[in-house]
C-alpha cells in the first residue's frame, strides 16, 4: 500500500504522477476493470461511500497527509479496528494505546476535541467496552465530512484521479 501511495506524499496540488495509485494490474484493461470512473465519481455521492472503497480510503488518507491533517482518519480506522476486538484484555491494550496516541493531552497525533469529550472519553475508557470510543469517533468523523471530505472533492487530488480513470478507461475501449 504504501508504494502505491509514494507518489503522493507531496503537497497535493503538486504531485505529478498519478498512476500509481491506481489498483495494480498486469495491463491497462485490468487496471480498468479493479477501479473505474464510475466508482471514483460515486465517491462524491456520500463520505460513507469514500470510507467503504479501499482505493478512496487510501485516496483521503494521501489527501489529509498532504494537509498535514491525517490524525483524523487514522483516529478514526484506529477507533473501527478497536471495536471488532474481542478479548477484553486487548480491548484494555488497545484502548490505552488510542488515548495516549490520539486522545490525551500533548497526545502525538492529538485530535482536536473539545475538553468536555476528552473527559467523557477519558472516564469511559477506565473500563473500556467496544462502544466506548463511539462518540468521539462520530465527531471525528462529522468534522472530516463537513470539513476535509469537501476540500478532497476539490482537490487537484480527487479531479485527477477522476480523469485518469477516465483516460484508462477510455484507452481499453479503443
Amino acid at each position: 500500500m504504501k508504494t502505491r501511495l509514494g507518489c503522493l506524499s507531496n503537497k497535493s496540488d503538486s504531485y505529478s504522477d498519478f498512476t500509481e495509485f491506481l489498483p495494480p494490474a498486469q495491463d491497462t484493461a485490468a487496471r480498468c476493470l479493479k477501479l473505474s470512473t464510475d466508482e471514483v465519481v460515486r465517491w462524491a455521492d456520500s463520505f460513507d461511500l469514500l470510507l467503504s472503497h479501499k482505493y478512496g480510503l487510501a485516496a483521503f488518507r494521501a489527501f489529509l497527509k498532504t494537509e498535514f491533517s491525517d490524525e483524523n482518519i487514522e483516529f478514526w480506522m484506529a477507533c473501527e479496528e478497536y471495536k471488532k476486538i474481542k478479548s477484553s484484555s486487548k480491548l484494555v491494550s488497545k484502548a490505552n494505546k488510542i488515548f495516549k496516541e490520539f486522545i490525551d493531552v500533548q497526545a502525538p497525533r492529538e485530535i482536536n476535541i473539545d475538553f468536555r469529550t476528552r473527559e467523557v472519553t477519558s472516564q469511559s475508557l477506565q473500563e473500556p467496552t467496544p462502544s466506548s470510543l463511539n462518540d468521539v469517533q462520530a465527531k471525528i468523523y462529522g468534522l472530516m465530512e463537513k470539513d476535509s471530505y469537501p476540500r478532497f472533492l476539490r482537490s487537484k487530488m480527487y479531479q485527477d484521479i477522476v480523469n485518469r480513470t477516465h483516460t484508462h478507461c477510455q484507452r481499453r475501449s479503443v
